[in-house]
């Protein structure tokens, strides 16, 4: 089977390698973003919040954007985003995307200050598990697999495998949403939020040959339309569940929830839809199984030993 040079894949340009520190400093954005946002959203009056098994009303919505601490948040987040829109326009996905397992670091830090809860050894193994099975995971795929150019076939799945998701997603919410426990809210987050990276990453591209080519309203034009509505339905429905996570439990569990499922599942999507391991070798996807499994144990593992949750 051909392997592309190893070389080739871990060396970055200098442009290339600017998106490095900008993720970096989303990362820090979106730590202290979450922080922000779980703040207002516990001095919103208890009487009128879930404990996060039904979600948020549109009453408690609104009561949260009266928080300032809320609206801060929110406001960093949107920084996040934006700079890790930047860094994806600067870099591979598969090199930016692992970054912001740091913000679970920083954002496992400044709660465990803010709350004066002091984190224990099993939830700081639980932390190492998420960013040791991330890095693996990501770690893995930068150097085993390929950017392809997308085809309109693949992107028409990603479409459809987005829009079976998200109706998967509601369904199970409006049947089953007084049965649902915070991780059900973490999990859908972190899935959606992971179509958001892989459809932002294609979109980026495409408005570069966009700026090239001129837009005359092809077949391919109208796909990117598409992928930009779905990024926003994706990203609107993910951060509900963010929203409603942070009502029933600390913010560093949000965070560990995205950024363990987040990455996996758009590089996911890069392998199995797009094709990005199509001259991997067989031991990659081995890795990539016991990296998953890592990451996603120590998800389960925090969840089940946060000192805050045991409270």
């Amino acid at each position: 089977m051909h392997r592309v040079p190893l070389d080739s894949l871990t060396s970055l340009t200098p442009l290339q390698a600017l998106g490095i520190p900008v993720a970096l400093i989303g990362s820090i954005f979106l730590a202290l973003g979450a922080q922000f946002q779980h703040r207002g959203v516990a001095k919103v009056d208890a009487s009128t919040l879930t404990d996060g098994g039904s979600g948020l009303s549109v009453r408690q919505l609104l009561l949260l954007v009266r928080r300032p601490s809320w609206v801060l948040g929110t406001l960093m987040l949107g920084l996040a985003v934006v700079l890790q829109l930047f860094s994806l326009y600067l870099a591979p996905l598969t090199v930016v995307q692992p970054l912001g397992a740091v913000a679970l670091v920083i954002t496992s830090i400044v709660n465990a200050r803010v709350s004066r809860t002091k984190l224990d050894h099993a939830s700081i193994r639980a932390i190492a598990f998420c960013v040791g099975g991330v890095g693996l995971f990501v770690g893995v795929a930068a150097v085993t697999t390929t950017s392809q150019p997308v085809h309109e076939t693949q992107l028409i799945a990603v479409l459809v495998i987005l829009v079976v998701v998200v109706a998967a997603i509601v369904t199970l919410f409006v049947l089953f949403r007084t049965r649902f426990s915070m991780l059900f809210f973490i999990i859908a987050a972190g899935v959606l939020f992971g179509f958001v990276a892989t459809l932002a990453k294609v979109v980026i591209d495409r408005v570069k040959t966009l700026l090239l080519g001129g837009f005359h309203l092809t077949a391919s034009d109208i796909l990117t339309v598409l992928c930009v509505l779905g990024l926003i339905l994706a990203a609107v429905l993910g951060s509900y569940f963010v929203q409603t996570a942070y009502s029933s439990g600390p913010p560093d569990l949000v965070v560990a929830g995205l950024t363990v499922i987040d990455p996996l599942v758009g590089v996911t999507i890069g392998i199995v839809v797009l094709g990005e391991a199509a001259t991997a070798p067989l031991w990659a996807a081995f890795a990539f199984v016991i990296a998953g499994g890592i990451a996603i144990y120590g998800v389960f593992q925090l969840s089940k030993h946060h000192p805050q949750l045991r409270a």
